[in-house]
């Protein structure tokens, strides 16, 4: 997290959450995982209610209660499921000539 050491009279003044968003699903033996990360930009307001910034997981579920009202979480969803059913099913493939030294693919 980003914070204003000072602003509006109040400490450690939240403006931007860089979060990650991940998901993960087991499949035929295989782990299979999928996330995206962006950064969450927040403007404190004086006078409006504020939330001191505290080392403890009741501030981090406040972040997160944050999060969820500023960002598409369903889609967000939405998008890790198709990323990681296209890994178990694909739907593409790579194609190598000859000389182009394809990469090995994994031991199972």
């Amino acid at each position: 997290m980003n914070a204003h050491i000072e602003a509006d009279g109040e400490q450690n003044v939240i403006f931007t959450v860089h979060w990650t968003y991940s998901g993960s699903e087991e499949s035929g033996g295989q782990q299979y995982q999928a996330s995206q990360i962006g950064a969450q930009s927040f403007t404190y307001v004086a006078g409006e209610p504020f939330v001191p910034y505290a080392d403890t997981e009741a501030f981090e579920a406040v972040v997160i209660g944050w999060l969820e009202d500023a960002l598409d979480v369903p889609a967000m969803a939405a998008s890790i499921a198709a990323q990681i059913a296209k890994q178990i099913t694909p739907v593409n493939e790579d194609l190598y000539f000859t000389w182009q030294n394809p990469p090995i693919p994994p031991v199972e």
